[in-house]
């Protein structure tokens, strides 16, 4: 297993296209978003600014990129091109491979979440505590990336090679938007912002403005996001397992 991700991290590092949209896009769109707006400009409903708020909608849309795109994608073309296949004559069990799909997704995750940081640091000058602040929210939404990087897994034994990208760009949009990361669900009806609240994409985003306020997670938040990467990564696992009995 430890094999496998090594070989799979220097394929996602050597992927640029990849990288740019993992990296590059979501920091250019915080800049683009909150850009203009300053330390004493807030999100309606909230008590945070308008740097913070996108900082970790940014950070967390970067790291649903890597989950989705990343795994998604490149595991329904591994199936069409006979890897997995391959795979499944050596000694690495199932649940090895879903795991270590899910934990390359999960490092994917980390640059993403890091530059968003480090430009909302330098172009917006955001200004945390270092000690505790940074660290946990750095730690929290990497953790809370298992969740999308289980869903890639899942999209990419789901879908064939031919429906994996529109499939995963239909949940991608709607997870982003009805989530709360492109703009905030408080200026959405109620009916729709009671559907936002109950995504993974809303409770993940929700980890880390609690800390920026100087606060744990809500347990809420914590068992919403535990309840779907369980539900991801059994499906993500029962679907592998029947892959391999059409194999």
């Amino acid at each position: 297993m430890k094999t496998l991700v090594k070989l799979e991290i220097v394929r996602t590092l050597r992927n640029r296209k990849f990288m740019f949209f993992t990296i590059v896009y979501p920091s250019a769109l915080f800049l683009l978003i909150a850009g203009s707006a300053d330390a004493d400009d807030q999100v309606p409903g909230t008590r945070l600014s308008m740097p913070l708020y996108y900082m970790v909608a940014m950070a967390s849309f970067g790291a649903l990129t890597a989950g989705l795109m990343g795994n998604g994608e490149r595991i329904a073309k591994e199936r069409e091109g006979g890897w997995t296949r391959q795979l499944r004559l050596t000694p690495l069990p199932g649940r090895g491979y879903v795991a270590a799909k899910i934990a390359v997704g999960a490092v994917a995750t980390l640059p993403s979440i890091v530059v968003v940081f480090v430009v909302a640091a330098v172009g917006k000058g955001v200004r945390l505590d270092a000690v505790w602040e940074w660290p946990a929210l750095t730690g929290a939404i990497w953790a809370g990336s298992l969740v999308f990087a289980a869903l890639g897994v899942a999209i990419g034994y789901l879908a064939s090679g031919d429906a994996v990208r529109p499939l995963t760009m239909i949940i991608y949009f709607g997870l982003s938007i009805l989530g709360g990361l492109w703009m905030p669900t408080t200026s959405y009806p109620d009916w729709l912002r009671n559907i936002g609240d109950h995504l993974p994409t809303h409770a993940y985003a929700a980890l880390g403005q609690a800390i920026e306020l100087g606060g744990a997670p809500h347990a809420k938040d914590v068992v919403l996001l535990i309840g779907y990467l369980a539900l991801f990564a059994g499906g993500a696992a029962w679907l592998y397992r029947k892959d391999t009995r059409k194999a």
